[in-house]
Parts: structure tokens; sequence; C-alpha cells
């Protein structure tokens, strides 16, 4: 076998890699077919193969390019949705006491992709407005910018490895 192909298992795990909304590894050794008791270390060893790190990077800019989805461009619009402010679509008078909407049309493209919904109830008079989550938003992007951290999980794997380590560095020297 040429050393630049790769299995079927290997190929099948990183379709599922790239599927994965988590990029859960150890849950895509399982999901590709690997039959051990022990997927995490297979998940590990995977993710240290160069060639099926660089096989995963292909395919994720191939899809990127065919999708014409990037990070850039879902960074923008999680921006849009996280930056919206709500006096680019209503005007409240507290002197007249009313609210009135922008017309919809003078709204560019960029601001109107952030409001969830519009509402409309004649019967009550009423008009229910409303934009996507600000604070959901601005949570992925400082996520995505490394802001917040509640949890550092380095997989199984890596935690033996550490493991060992430390209990080999805490033997006293002979």
């Amino acid at each position: 076998m040429k050393k630049d192909v790769l299995t079927k298992l290997q190929r099948a795990f990183v379709n599922e890699y790239l599927k994965s909304p988590n990029l859960n590894a150890t849950e895509c050794v399982k999901k590709a077919g690997y039959k051990t008791k022990y997927p995490n270390k297979i998940a590990f060893q995977l993710l240290d193969n160069t060639r099926l790190l660089k096989e995963i990077e292909k395919v994720r800019k191939e899809r990127e390019k065919r999708t014409e989805i990037t990070q850039d461009r879902v960074l923008e619009e999680l921006a849009y949705l996280g930056f919206s402010n709500i006096k680019d679509y209503v005007d409240a008078s507290t002197a007249k006491g009313f609210v009135t909407f922008k017309d919809m049309d003078k709204i560019p493209e960029e601001k109107a992709r952030a409001i969830e919904a519009i509402k409309a109830n004649y019967k009550e008079g009423r008009i229910e407005f409303k934009l996507h989550s600000k604070t959901k938003t601005l949570e992925m992007i400082g996520r995505h910018l490394g802001m917040f951290i509640d949890k550092f999980d380095v997989g199984d794997a890596l935690k033996e490895i550490l493991i060992k380590r430390i209990i080999q560095d805490d033997r006293p020297e002979d």
C-alpha cells in the first residue's frame, strides 16, 4: 500500500470527524467502524498521524470551497447578530408614546439578517419584533476568540500520557 493512501477505516474516520459538530475523535472512531476496546487510544493515534491530518485539512478546504462557507464568513455573520442594535430597526419616541418600524426596504441586508421574527396580531393591534440572541452569539464569538475557557478537555489518551509522565517525574532518582 502506498504511504499517501489512507485505509478504508482511516477514510471513514476522516469523514466522521468532518461531520462531527464537536470534533469528538473518540466518538468518530466508533462511528467509523473501528473494533477496539480503546477508541480514545485509536483517536489519539489517528490525530497524531500527519498523513491523516493532511487529508482532514484537504477535505475541509475542498468542502469550504464547494460550500463557500468559511470561518471568516461564519464569524462575520455572528458579528452581524451579536452587534445588532435595536435602533437600526425601530424608532421609539417617548414623547409621542409609540414605536414605529423603519422601512424594511431601507434596512441593509446584513442588518436584516439579525431579525429573528416579526409577528403581527392585527386583532390586538400588536406587532412583536425580535432580534437573534446577542448573549448566545457573543458567547460563540468569544469562544472562537479564546476569551472563555470553562473546561479544558485533553482527551483520555493524552491524560494517560500526562499521568505516566507525572509518575515518572515523581520517581526518586537512583
